[in-house]
Formats: C-alpha cells, structure tokens, sequence
C-alpha cells in the first residue's frame, strides 16, 4: 500500500512540473492585444515606455525551453513567439528607428538566453524553425519590416497552430501589397525567392502558392520578386 502512495505522489509530482514547464503564451496575447493593430501596426513607443509586460512574457524563456516529450506544434509555437517577441524586444531596446536595418548585425546578436544559452534570432530561424520543415513559419514570424508578413494579435499555440499557420499564409498571399498573383503572372514577396529550397519540399513554389492562394496559378506563369520594404511596422 505505502508502495503504492509513493508511486502515485511521484507521478503527481511529475504531473505537476510537466505542467508547470509550459510557457503562458496567453501573456503574449494580452500584450499584443494592446500594442498591435489588427492590420499589424505595432506600437513600439507604447511598448518601450511600459516594457514590464513584454519582460514578464520575455523571462519565460529564461526559465522555461522544449522538452523531447513536447509535440512538435508546442515546439514550434514556443519558437515561433520567441521570435517574435525578442524581435519586439531588439527594437524598443533601440529604438526610436526607422529599421531594423539600423541596429548593427540585428539578427545576429546573441541576445536571447534560453536553456543557459545565448542565442540570436537567425539561430532560432535558420538552425530551430527552418529544421522542423514547416514552411509556413516564414509567414508566422516577422522581422519587424514593411514587407514581412503582419505581426499577429494572438499568440501561435499548439492547440491552434495549424489553423493559425494555413490562415497567415493565405492571409499574406492575399495582400496585395506584398504579393500580386495571377494566373499567368504573379510577382510575389522575396521570401520566396530568399527561402526557396523551404517551399519546395513536396513540390513546386507554384504548388505551395496554389495550396493557399484563392487564384489558381499556372505552372508556367511569369514570376517576378517584389521590392522588399525595410522601414519599421509601425
């Protein structure tokens, strides 16, 4: 009987910190919920002056990194917000600017500490997100530009993730002001050209555009690359 009261405490226990190892993602969402747009505008001057609440979101990932036992959608939620929220970070730490472009080696800065490391954003980009092939993350993180997917009010979870994934990809492929598709012509974000190998996992760049785009696009259409816009989503 004791034997097996010490079993059940211990799986308790286990229960309880696999539990308390999770990041509250709903605080990123509250946060956002006040300081960006439904169009994406973010309202970084707001933000530096009451940085409390991005730090409280932020010191999270201090504490808290994946475990082998997550599923790949926790996974992937947790670095995607990550990005996205040390991105905001990188910028009211330098801000008022006018880019991203305008803080030295901004991707390349190891700034961010999770699991006793300092890692840079193009670390969690190129070396974590891109290596779980999923290439919709290139429409769910945002470097802090013009011409980069919108930073969304909500943060990504794993409960919502595939919803949230097919919705930002359609939604960036239906602005016309970072991507013009037709059938036979389409001039689209550099993304594309910049991540290419990425969208053409299981196929064409073509055949991904057609798997989210409302207009059904030729396999011989013309492409051509929009110019790419640096100035801050402000």
């Amino acid at each position: 009987m004791k034997n097996r009261i010490s079993i059940l405490i211990v799986l308790i226990g286990l229960s309880m910190n696999a539990f308390a190892q999770k990041i509250e993602h709903s605080d990123w969402t509250n946060f956002l919920q006040k300081h960006v747009s439904k169009e994406g505008a973010v309202d970084y001057k707001s933000i530096k002056v009451n940085a409390a609440e991005l730090n409280k979101y932020l010191n999270q990932f201090s504490e808290i990194s994946p475990k082998d036992s997550w599923s790949k959608n926790e996974t992937l939620a947790y670095w995607i917000n990550a990005y996205n929220a040390f991105t905001v970070k990188l910028i009211i730490d330098n801000y008022p600017l006018k880019s991203i472009k305008d803080i030295k080696n901004p991707w390349d800065q190891e700034f961010i500490p999770i699991n006793g490391k300092r890692l840079s954003l193009n670390h969690i980009e190129h070396d974590i997100l891109r290596n779980m092939k999923e290439p919709r993350i290139h429409f769910s993180i945002v470097c802090a530009s013009a011409s980069c997917p919108k930073l969304q009010n909500k943060a990504f979870t794993s409960e919502k993730l595939e919803q949230q994934l097919t919705a930002a990809t359609k939604e960036f492929l239906a602005d016309v002001s970072k991507n013009k598709v037709q059938k036979e012509n389409i001039d689209i974000s550099k993304i594309f050209k910049w991540f290419s190998k990425d969208f053409k996992e299981t196929g064409s760049i073509i055949d991904f555009l057609n798997t989210y785009s409302e207009i059904k696009i030729s396999q011989n259409a013309k492409t051509s690359y929009m110019d790419y816009s640096w100035e801050l989503n402000d």
